[in-house]
């Protein structure tokens, strides 16, 4: 089978039909996400979905994008959505048509949901079908901190998840008797029958999470998983407010 040209990103020059031939999109067709390349989603769209607000980079088809609105949802998720500024707006993606969306050059993870739950950070969901509902959570507010983790996601439902981590993400089992901590920062997932617990340190501040203060960790007990990126992100509001 022939395989189309590597690009080399040297000095080397390469025709526009090898670049072409190299970058084209590929056609997967049967799901509605599907990976387009590790850093882009591709959403076939019939009907609605949803996804991080400015995730869109190219589309293709008859599509709206609609803002969702404060009130949408109920009080309950627009008072969620005032108090957590580190939780990102969402998009309604409505139409017939193929959106790819991205963000910043993360890598994109699809998950499938089958009538189960999963919390995601805020900032680190990218797209969800219609079919999975959602909730925003507050897990605790600690003053002068918006970290990711302490606002959440809660996806539940059948249906398709893509949730972006800088790097390859890691999952850590978490089990009785064996709890695991992690930077709130670089936190991006756990299974949604935990709920974590923040954990001060003021020991670990040099070496721990961005210093400065007392650091604070998420403790997660009991029997499920937590995922983890090799890289601490500070949420949009957070460095806005510095």
């Amino acid at each position: 089978m022939d395989l189309p040209p590597k690009i080399n990103s040297g000095f080397a020059t390469h025709s526009i039909a090898d670049f072409i031939s190299a970058t084209a999109e590929k056609d997967n067709p049967g799901d509605v996400f599907e990976l387009e390349s590790p850093k882009m989603l591709e959403a076939h769209v019939n009907g609605r979905i949803w996804s991080k607000l400015g995730a869109m980079i190219a589309y293709r088809g008859n599509l709206k994008f609609l803002r969702e609105g404060m009130m949408e949802g109920g009080i309950g998720k627009a008072f969620m959505r005032m108090v957590s500024g580190e939780m990102s707006p969402l998009c309604k993606i409505e139409g017939h048509g193929v959106a790819y969306l991205a963000d910043a050059g993360k890598e994109v993870t699809v998950l499938r949901l089958d009538g189960d739950s999963i919390n995601v950070s805020g900032n680190d969901l990218l797209a969800f079908e219609d079919t999975v509902s959602y909730e925003v959570t507050m897990h605790r507010r600690v003053a002068g901190m918006m970290a990711g983790g302490l606002f959440s996601a809660r996806l539940t439902g059948q249906g398709m998840v893509a949730i972006v981590t800088h790097g390859r993400p890691l999952t850590l089992r978490v089990r009785p008797g064996d709890p695991v901590l992690t930077d709130p920062n670089a936190t991006v997932a756990w299974s949604s029958n935990l709920q974590p617990e923040m954990r001060s340190d003021v020991n670990l501040k040099s070496i721990f999470g961005r210093g400065g203060g007392e650091t604070f960790q998420m403790l997660f007990q009991g029997e499920g998983f937590v995922v983890v990126q090799p890289f601490e992100e500070i949420p949009q509001a957070a460095s806005a407010a510095s």
